[in-house]
């Protein structure tokens, strides 16, 4: 097993792409994961004896768990170890002399534990013939879906105050009907990015086999020439539809010449219809760009009597991957601690949720979309709650924390209030008092639950008397209700208030009108 797993989600498309029949030379091209580790996670997967379709459906944490406990640890670290040197051998060949038995003694001497000589001539010749290769498209039916951005923008107008607002013109294209979908954005940004994707598989009522993307950060961590890192969030995206992402070359639009094609298109086809046109909105904006591409998708092919429309329906729809019941919601990753309360500080919403309190210590990662939070802990999700965006309140299940813990998870207005009413009614209208006084009710819990447990410590009826007397005085507070019971005032009858309702009247009183 290697010291560090590969991302959950660039594994499920390896596995997605043998289940397509993919080989391995293949997947090692689609997926610029070395040959050594995708053999050993086939093969994992393969003594597994578990269907590769119920492990695409494995959640990433529960894939994770299972191969942590398998494999060994010493084939990645040796791939990285010679993808170090392939550079430096590249350019030792070109000298006189220097053969790739020169080569792989110098290898061996710094890393005695290195690859053999055949494995060490595959990843040089591999390396070498990098810049020759070409790519050859043959489109089938379902197969890939393009997508790419405009590189000019168009524009709507706020309502409110008249700035002129720029939006990014997202374009995709089915790879063998070339049924094409146009959407206006506000930004690249991953939310918009991913909601237009998924928007366009709507549109066209089913997924392909591949997404074929640019490097734009919405989609590529790290677009390096040979071997870009697709974002986690973005495999997440692909996974949940039964896609494999195809990231085109850095700088290479041949590798995607029909979405190129398709926004040249637009700009024909919508862009110039659209010139003289005002929008006050993206969403008529948009509304105007559906009519447009609707008249584009139903235009016949140049010198021939059917239209991609036609195309589609006939023979790509039937093909395509029927879409999951949910569509997919954006997932985002945080590491917390879980705090000595049983709850971790979700800081997005600043808000808090609980977990089981034998995790209270340890490092656990929250996965989260808009409409709820995972919590999960070695790969095994702790807690799951449905995401609460008030600010500093907490999310808590009663069988999370300690047993000492779940009588004061309970506290709340209504808690002490009840249990007033269960003692008397004017302990009650006095408990009501005190969270009248406190500008949060939290601050009152402390003197309410003192106030309440002195039924189990004195007498009912004293108690009574000695709320009903502090009520009459306008005092509220467990010291001054202690106070009453020590002096005995508990145990007269309760307090009648004076009948005198004004002060006296007196020569040095002057009286309301005198500082009219």
């Amino acid at each position: 097993m290697a010291a560090k797993l590969i991302q959950m989600s660039v594994l499920k498309q390896i596995l997605r792409l043998k289940s397509q029949g993919h080989s391995i030379k293949s997947i090692i091209r689609i997926s610029g994961i070395s040959k050594n580790t995708v053999k050993k996670y086939l093969r994992l997967a393969e003594i597994s004896n578990t269907p590769v379709e119920d492990l695409l459906r494995w959640e990433d944490t529960q894939l994770e768990s299972y191969l942590t406990k398998r494999g060994d640890s010493t084939s990645e670290g040796r791939q990285k170890e010679i993808e170090e040197l392939l550079p430096y051998f590249h350019q030792e060949l070109k000298k006189p002399g220097v053969t790739r038995w020169v080569l792989w003694g110098e290898y061996k001497q710094l890393y005695p534990e290195g690859y053999g000589y055949s494995h060490f001539c595959l990843a040089l010749q591999k390396y070498l013939v990098r810049d020759q290769s070409t790519m050859h498209f043959e489109h089938e039916p379902g197969d890939k879906l393009y997508f790419d951005f405009a590189g000019k923008k168009l524009s709507f107008v706020d309502k409110e105050t008249g700035e002129v607002q720029e939006a990014e013109v997202f374009v995709a294209v089915l790879g063998y009907s070339q049924l094409s979908y146009v959407e206006a954005v506000n930004s690249q940004k991953q939310e918009d990015v991913i909601g237009a994707c998924t928007r366009a598989l709507a549109f066209f009522g089913g997924a392909t086999k591949a997404i074929v993307c640019d490097n734009l950060k919405a989609a590529i961590d790290k677009p390096v020439r040979y071997e870009p890192i697709v974002n986690q969030t973005f495999d997440d995206f692909a996974n949940h539809y039964g896609m494999v992402v195809l990231p085109a070359r850095v700088r290479k639009p041949k590798d995607k010449p029909l979405v190129e094609k398709a926004v040249s298109i637009a700009y024909s086809r919508i862009y110039a219809p659209l010139r003289h046109r005002t929008f006050f909105s993206l969403r008529e904006l948009n509304t105007a760009i559906k009519e447009h591409v609707c008249i584009h998708n139903e235009t016949h092919f140049q010198k021939k009597n059917y239209s991609r429309l036609d195309l589609f329906e006939k023979e790509e729809k039937p093909l395509l991957t029927p879409l999951p019941q949910q569509p997919y919601e954006l997932k985002f990753y945080k590491e917390v601690t879980v705090m000595k309360n049983s709850h971790v500080q979700f800081r997005t919403d600043h808000h808090y949720y609980s977990v089981p309190y034998r995790y209270i210590g340890e490092k656990v990662k929250i996965i989260y979309t808009s409409s709820d939070i995972s919590i999960y802990h070695k790969g095994e999700r702790i807690a799951f709650h449905l995401r609460d965006y008030r600010h500093h309140h907490y999310t808590t299940v009663k069988e999370h924390l300690p047993s000492h813990h779940q009588f004061v998870s309970e506290w709340n207005p209504d808690f002490f209030l009840s249990w007033a009413a269960r003692i008397d009614p004017v302990v009650n209208l006095y408990i009501l008092e005190i969270f009248k006084r406190k500008s949060h009710p939290e601050q009152a819990y402390q003197s309410c639950l003192g106030i309440l447990s002195l039924a189990r410590k004195v007498n009912k009826e004293e108690l009574i008397n000695a709320c009903s007397k502090a009520h009459q005085l306008g005092v509220y507070g467990y010291t001054y209700i202690i106070r009453l019971l020590k002096n005995g005032y508990g145990k007269n009858s309760p307090f009648q208030p004076s009948n005198q309702t004004a002060l006296p009247l007196h020569d040095n009183i002057r009286g309301a009108e005198y500082y009219q």
